[in-house]
């Protein structure tokens, strides 16, 4: 139902009304480092609902290779409801969502720790999210480091997804005004599970290909992927589609204006190329998978900008049995990032060193590697053959 109202006269106002430039506010988004209490709960404001076109895009704009994003029939065969959306697309809105309330102000995001995908996201469904503040680390005369915890809602009020997140913050010396809502419902999980359809048997098998199955793939094995993806300057309204709210990854003024590593140019948002390295890796270790469990830990150890070119290698840690029913394996991947340089060429200069944690490096006395991005392990459920 709707009311149809008088559309009333408007009279231009700007002309004797007087500036009054006592009355200017700069409204300001994010938290310092006094803003966070360990135990707060922070509700993210908007939340998005994902349709079918949305989610198709981001899985061909990143280079996904599972027909479960992509294909209707061949997600359906496999016993999901429809398409499914791609996992990193449901992180990237959960953690960009939280930027407005936890990290607009931070200096850079630390790492991603204990990432689990709870439950399938479908097209239709409205997601939001929730942060918890897990502890404060304060260190005399430097940033402080804090350790929050993420989880996505979908509208049913179900746990799609949890994760835990260390932003480095700088103090303030006192209190924003940043806004927090008490007492709010926070429905973690801390014996994780993972929701899968029922097992199938009777699926498409001429549409991924015949490398990729669980038998494969043995531990030690070391996949150079062939392509590279040249970062353009799409990356600045991906950004905000995935609603990601830090200037510093669209407004130029502002990264120009930092100082040290982070100036220059506005900084790729580190979700995207974490979803474009997970995309160019997809058709040797992931087009076969029925599921992406979570990821242990990872790190951005070098930033990317426009005109960067982005390229994946994975290396097979360890694998497992599946679930009861299931013709499928569990793989954990080392996925690693190097940017403008080939990864065959990278692999040759730095050997071993390339999949060595950066940030254990500098305890060991060893420098970092400039060409190496990120680094993550991840774990996949792969069907059999």
């Amino acid at each position: 139902m709707s009311t149809s109202v008088p559309y009333p006269r408007f009279d231009e106002q700007s002309p004797q009304q007087a500036t009054q430039l006592k009355q200017v506010s700069y409204p300001q988004y994010g938290r310092v480092l006094e803003d966070f209490k360990e135990g707060e709960v922070f509700c993210h404001p908007r939340g998005v609902t994902i349709t079918k076109s949305f989610a198709i895009e981001f899985a061909t704009t990143f280079m996904e290779c599972n027909p479960l994003y992509l294909n209707e029939v061949y997600a359906k065969a496999h016993g999901f409801q429809d398409v499914v959306v791609s996992p990193l697309m449901v992180m990237n809105i959960a953690l960009s969502l939280g930027v407005q309330n936890d990290s607009e102000k931070a200096i850079a995001n630390l790492g991603y720790y204990n990432v689990c995908f709870v439950r399938t996201v479908y097209p239709g469904d409205t997601l939001r999210s929730l942060t918890k503040v897990l502890a404060r680390q304060v260190k005399e005369g430097k940033p402080g480091i804090v350790t929050i915890r993420t989880i996505a809602l979908n509208q049913r009020d179900e746990l799609v997804l949890q994760y835990d997140r260390k932003i480095m913050v700088a103090a303030a010396g006192k209190e924003s005004e940043a806004s927090t809502v008490s007492g709010q419902p926070f429905p973690e999980m801390q014996e994780m599970t993972v929701q899968l359809p029922n097992a199938l048997k009777d699926y498409p098998k001429n549409l991924t290909g015949v490398r990729s199955y669980f038998e494969n793939f043995s531990v030690g094995d070391i996949i150079v992927h062939a392509n590279g993806r040249t970062i353009t300057d799409e990356h600045l309204p991906w950004t905000y589609r995935v609603m990601n709210t830090h200037p510093l990854h669209y407004d130029r003024l502002y990264s120009t204006a930092r100082s040290g590593a982070m100036s220059g140019e506005p900084i790729v948002y580190g979700g995207l190329v974490f979803a474009w390295l997970g995309g160019l890796a997809s058709r040797d270790i992931s087009e076969n998978a029925l599921a992406d469990f979570g990821y242990t830990e990872g790190y951005h150890t070098q930033p990317a900008i426009s005109g960067d070119t982005v390229y994946a290698i994975s290396r097979v840690l360890a694998k497992a049995e599946g679930p009861e029913g299931y013709h499928a394996g569990i793989i954990t991947f080392q996925l690693i990032g190097i940017k403008n340089m080939n990864p065959k060429e990278a692999l040759e200069v730095y050997g071993t060193e390339l999949f060595e944690k950066e940030n254990l490096k500098r305890k060991s006395g060893k420098e970092k590697i400039p060409e190496k991005i990120f680094e993550i392990e991840r774990r996949l459920l792969i069907k059999k053959a």
